[in-house]
Parts: structure tokens; sequence; C-alpha cells
């Protein structure tokens, strides 16, 4: 079954959703939500990459504040989302992160990797800064960066930037993201959320494919 259950350190349990390929895995991709949760959007990425070879697994975020968190992309889901993002605690989000890790590592895939978008790709950052046993991180435009900028990635890590995203001005972007060692920079033109086929106000299938496959390569450099 996908849905799993995952147990952080401190004894926290928290919802899952795991795919598997059928052939044994090139890797394993640990797959961080947008503020929306784990949503028809964040599962579609973790078949996507599933099917290409990757154990993925996208852990639920936000079940320590509200379970079962599964939004859209409308006003009120904004704002739900929004308002459960603020009360996220960072040290929290690792471990959960490293309950993922944990998970995918017991069984047998290979190095692993972390992916994440908007509130993920901010949390991304972090873990590749904080968490235990990653060997590279893939951010798309992570607005929320700035607040962990003191936490310098340690592993390999690629971003994609939208060069007209609102949350997170691109000058501001291109200057933290360049500065990290190890970093690999892509801009777009295109906006906050544009690989999300589920917003077609911003969503840019050009900027998408391009990404994507930049994305491909790193993890076929990275893992292996």
């Amino acid at each position: 079954m996908p849905d799993i259950k995952l147990t952080a350190s401190d004894g926290h349990q928290l919802d899952g959703f795991r795919l598997d390929p059928k052939a044994s895995p090139r890797g394993g991709l640990v797959v961080l939500q947008e503020i929306f949760g784990v949503n028809d959007h964040i599962r579609s990425v973790v078949a996507m990459y599933t099917g290409l070879g990757y154990a993925c697994l996208a852990p639920a975020l936000f079940d320590r504040i509200e379970p079962g968190v599964r939004l859209g992309y409308g006003d009120a889901d904004f704002g739900t989302g929004l308002g459960l993002a603020q009360k996220l605690d960072p040290e929290q989000v690792i471990l959960d992160v490293n309950a993922a890790i944990a998970n995918l590592a017991a069984s047998g895939v290979g190095k692993i990797a972390v992916i994440g978008y908007c509130l993920g790709g901010a949390l991304t950052w972090l873990s590749a800064a904080r968490a235990e046993g990653l060997s590279a991180a893939i951010s798309y435009y992570g607005a929320q960066i700035p607040m962990f900028v003191d936490a310098r990635p340690r592993v390999p890590t690629l971003f994609h930037l939208g060069q007209r995203d609102g949350y997170f001005p691109i000058a501001k972007a291109r200057e933290i993201c360049s500065a990290v060692e190890g970093g690999e920079v892509h801009e777009y033109d295109a906006d906050h959320g544009f690989a999300c086929d589920h917003r077609p106000p911003v969503f840019d299938a050009a900027a998408t494919a391009l990404a994507f496959e930049r994305s491909i390569a790193f993890l076929a450099e990275q893992l292996g």
C-alpha cells in the first residue's frame, strides 16, 4: 500500500505516501510538500520519479499540527496552508524527514536525495544542512529559504528559480543560492509554482520540462 506510517525519533507518528519501482531501485527520493500538504500534485511527483526507477516517499509534514492535510489551490486552501506552514517547527521537520530517510534506507534503496517545492523547497535546503543520510538535494522556488540561510547545505544541491517569483525575488534568490558550495542554480522565465500543473495561472510547461530534464541528470550523477 502506498500510504504508510512513519515514526520519528521523538515517537511522533506521521503518514507517508510511498511508491516503489518494479525493478531494483536506482536510489531513494524524499519528496517534500508545498503548503498544500501531500496532495494530488505531490503524489503525482512521487509517481513520476518512481516511474524513473526511484523509491519515493512523501512524509506528511503537517501531521504534527493537523493530520491528513490534502488541499487544492483555491484562495481558501492558500490561507489554510499558509497558516499551517507558519506553525511548523523546523527541528521537528528534520525529525520527520529523518524518519522518511530511514524508512527508505531500511529497504536498501541505495543513495537517497530530497526534492521539495515551494515550502518544501525551503525545507529541502534545511534538510540538506541538517538531515542524516542524504546524498543530494533539489529545491524548487523555496521562498522561505532566507529563514534558514544560516544552515548551509552539506550535500550537492540543485536549485530551480523563477525569475518572476514574487515570493522569492530573483535577485535575493540568486545571491543566496549561488553562494552554496557544490550548488547548481538554474533560472527560468517563470513564476512561483511554475512546475505545478494543477495551477494553470502559473504553470509553465516549457520551464517544467527543462527543470525536470536537469533534475533527472542531476539525480543520475549524484545517486549513480
